[in-house]
């Protein structure tokens, strides 16, 4: 190679290496300060170190290691949002961004009239059983070891997404608040995660249920089941039976209709499942 070309072409070589390296570095940076959720979603949030009773709306929030798993609600008004903690006895603010989300629509052709317009006596029943639902989606107990992530808590076929804007013989109800997996009836049902049972019930909407209890504020729900196989108060472990698959409430045939709540707010499983994972360092 001609010896006036050498220099020349090893200058163009280093001023491309650090060029690439400029690039990566911004694009690590936008990564890292990308700092959105959506509404339905989880906000992931490294902790700052000495920091404690990091809130949301007030609520105290799940933290997994050194993360703060957020739980958005799914009416969360787009644009900024605060999280509030004690940093060495000084209190601060974090702030996010809460970027929209595109639910898709889904309609539901129901043969039982009284499951989409309930009469007065079944609006009492309904009113009841929300307020004891309440109750449990507002509790924070103390944090049990997570640290093995969720399993699914059945396998089968997604019929209905978190967030779908449903009609219920083309009436508009509350979007979808979990995950529907179809199966055939007495398929069984197993614990994602750790947990204690916090209620056993058969209600209106939602047949035979269970709630499970995961701390910090993590609750799980089961509905539509055909049989209940722990009873409140129960510690269950990973992987446990908790129940079968059913057609019970409202429903159009046998599935399980799974909810995740966190801080108080009904939140996408599958979204949650997947922040977690990257929480406690798990393989995808």
């Amino acid at each position: 190679m001609n010896n006036s070309i050498a220099p020349r072409l090893w200058n163009h070589l280093q001023r491309a290496v650090v060029l690439t390296a400029a690039l990566v570095g911004i694009m690590s940076i936008a990564h890292a300060t990308n700092k959105t959720a959506v509404p339905g979603g989880v906000y992931a949030w490294a902790v700052p170190e000495n920091s404690e009773n990091v809130r949301f709306t007030g609520r105290p929030v799940f933290i997994a290691g050194d993360t703060a798993l957020v739980g958005i609600p799914i009416q969360q008004n787009l644009g900024n949002a605060n999280l509030t903690f004690m940093q060495q006895g000084q209190g601060r603010t974090h702030t996010f961004e809460i970027v929209d989300k595109r639910y898709t629509e889904q309609r539901i052709t129901l043969k039982n009239q009284e499951m989409v317009t309930p009469n007065p006596q079944q609006l009492e029943r309904i009113r009841a059983e929300s307020k004891r639902q309440r109750a449990i989606y507002t509790r924070v107990s103390k944090a049990i070891d997570l640290s093995a992530g969720f399993t699914m808590p059945l396998q089968g076929r997604t019929t209905s997404l978190f967030g779908h804007r449903r009609f219920f013989n083309d009436q508009p109800r509350s979007p979808h608040s979990g995950l529907d997996i179809a199966a055939p009836t007495g398929t069984p049902i197993t614990a994602p995660a750790p947990g204690t049972v916090a209620l056993v019930d058969d209600l209106y909407y939602n047949g035979k249920t269970v709630f499970l209890d995961h701390g910090q504020g993590l609750i799980t729900m089961y509905c539509h089941l055909s049989e209940q196989s722990v009873t409140t108060g129960q510690v269950v472990k990973q992987n446990q039976q908790i129940g079968l698959v059913g057609a019970t409430g409202r429903v159009t045939g046998p599935h399980l209709h799974w909810s995740v709540s966190l801080n108080g707010y009904r939140i996408d499983p599958l979204t949650f499942r997947s922040a977690l994972a990257d929480a406690v360092g798990l393989q995808p």
